[in-house]
């Protein structure tokens, strides 16, 4: 037998090299993700893991809040097969450019024409929020120490503003998080020109943003102006920053929306001043608890020190001028874009405040991080991340597997008229109108979900109700879903 044909090649000294080596590179590798620098990436990967579980989950459960998951899938479906973004959820025929303009979706459009469905949608946006958390850390660390950071990471990414977005489906917002945390990262930095790079994008999250761009504008301008070697160049940027997007705010609302709008106008108009069917203003009690919830739990109340605060003004100012009371309180998704400012305004005090000389702030700022952690992690008790520490989250409902069967029988394709509970199961296959709103279409089917105490007479005759001059036949009902068909 020729034993060198069934040696291990080398030498003895050799393959002992061979295995050190390779030991030595296992324990390099095990260290690098040890590194402190490694953190905000490991927290990343948490988070995204604990966003991707809880919406998921919801929607495995069939507890989609709103239709904005349906209408989004269609404008994102239509952007993956290079189409117009019709969202007939709108309307028949509406282009959701002209009700938010919020191109930047279409970023999705190749994602979704591989892996086509509305659970895409909440993974893309899970991967969004996570993803900020990883600026918040990284210059927290820097700064504070690496225990701090780490702190004050964990406050942001379980931050009560992200945990609502989370659980409400899917928004645009989603794009602008990332965007604001990064671009106020280099702010702290002093980056100048990737804080501006950061946040140009900004305007293509929602014509509401131009505003926050130019906050953000504004913030560079007044730090940069402090910094005698960079800033006097970027100071002249900063103003073209602020004056872009107003700009583009301005073309968004008053041009591109009202040209996509098949009424010619921007239908938002009517949420702000006394205008509309809702005429309250904010009452003072309930603007205190907003704000407070945005900025005690989160900062303690330091962040008013750092002139940052001031990318979360225009935000602020819409919502409260509002006399939609939606948007006057501390549900929904609408602080998630408040979260990277706030925390990020934390992380600046806090780097300004070590040079105080009054001992009492001093102290207080050092117990600040470790504070607002736990205070996010209590917090957390009663908001949604909680809903995963229970068995019953990650089990499908015998209903939801009845439900998805009735639905199944309406053919790809069909022309559905649908309400809330239904939608998302439907929009990537069929086309879906909003029940009550489909103009001159009469549909294939209609899909709805009704109270327990309503019968599949009473359905009918509802049916009849929105087309007088149409016969609609049930297919089934289960668990509160009713299916009936044409003819």
């Amino acid at each position: 037998m020729d034993t060198a044909a069934t040696a291990p090649p080398g030498t003895g000294a050799e393959r002992a090299t061979a295995v050190t080596t390779g030991r030595t590179r296992l324990v390099a590798r095990a260290g690098l993700l040890r590194h402190p620098r490694a953190d905000p990436y490991w927290l990343a990967l948490a988070l995204f893991a604990a966003f991707t579980a809880l919406s998921v989950c919801r929607y495995r459960r069939m507890a989609t809040m709103s239709w904005d998951l349906g209408i989004f899938e269609q404008a994102i479906r239509a952007y993956a097969h290079f189409q117009a973004p019709i969202a007939d959820l709108k309307g028949p025929g509406a282009n959701i450019l002209g009700d938010h303009f919020s191109p930047i979706t279409a970023l999705l459009g190749p994602a979704y024409r591989l892996f086509p469905g509305p659970v895409t949608l909440l993974v893309a946006q899970a991967a969004l929020f996570a993803v900020s958390a990883v600026p918040v850390t990284r210059v927290a660390a820097r700064l504070l120490g690496r225990g701090r950071g780490l702190a004050i990471g964990i406050a942001y990414g379980v931050s009560w503003g992200l945990q609502r977005a989370v659980d409400f489906d899917f928004h645009e917002i989603c794009f602008a998080v990332p965007l604001i945390a990064f671009s106020l990262e280099a702010v702290i930095r002093k980056r100048w020109y990737p804080a501006m790079l950061w946040a140009a994008p900004l305007v293509f999250v929602k014509e509401d943003m131009g505003a926050t761009v130019a906050a953000i504008g504004a913030v560079v301008w007044i730090r940069a102006r402090r910094d005698p070697e960079r800033g006097p160049r970027a100071v002249p940027l900063a103003v073209v920053l602020m004056g872009f997007g107003v700009i583009v705010s301005a073309l968004a609302l008053g041009v591109v929306i009202p040209g996509f709008n098949g009424g010619g106008s921007y239908d938002y108009w009517d949420k702000v001043g006394s205008g509309g069917e809702q005429t309250g203003t904010i009452p003072f009690g309930t603007a205190l608890r907003t704000l407070l919830w945005i900025l005690l739990p989160t900062t303690g109340l330091l962040a008013l020190r750092s002139p940052l605060l001031l990318a979360a003004v225009p935000t602020l100012g819409w919502r409260f001028l509002s006399h939609d009371d939606h948007y006057w309180g501390t549900d929904w998704h609408y602080n998630a874009v408040l979260m990277p400012v706030v925390l990020l305004a934390l992380v600046d005090a806090l780097d300004r405040t070590r040079a105080t000389r009054r001992p009492w702030l001093a102290s207080y700022a050092r117990q600040l991080p470790a504070a607002v952690c736990g205070a996010a992690l209590a917090l957390s008790s009663s908001m949604p991340l909680y809903s995963l520490t229970q068995g019953a989250t990650y089990d499908k409902p015998p209903h939801a597997g009845a439900v998805e069967r009735l639905l199944d029988r309406i053919p790809d394709g069909a022309t559905v008229e649908a309400n809330v509970g239904p939608i998302s199961r439907l929009t990537s296959r069929c086309r879906v109108l909003w029940v009550g709103a489909t103009e001159d279409i009469q549909p294939d089917y209609i899909a709805l979900q009704e109270p327990p105490e309503r019968t599949e007479r009473q359905v009918v005759d509802y049916a009849g109700q929105l087309h007088p001059d149409t016969r609609y036949t049930p297919v089934g009902s289960t668990s509160g879903y009713f299916v009936l068909k044409r003819g």
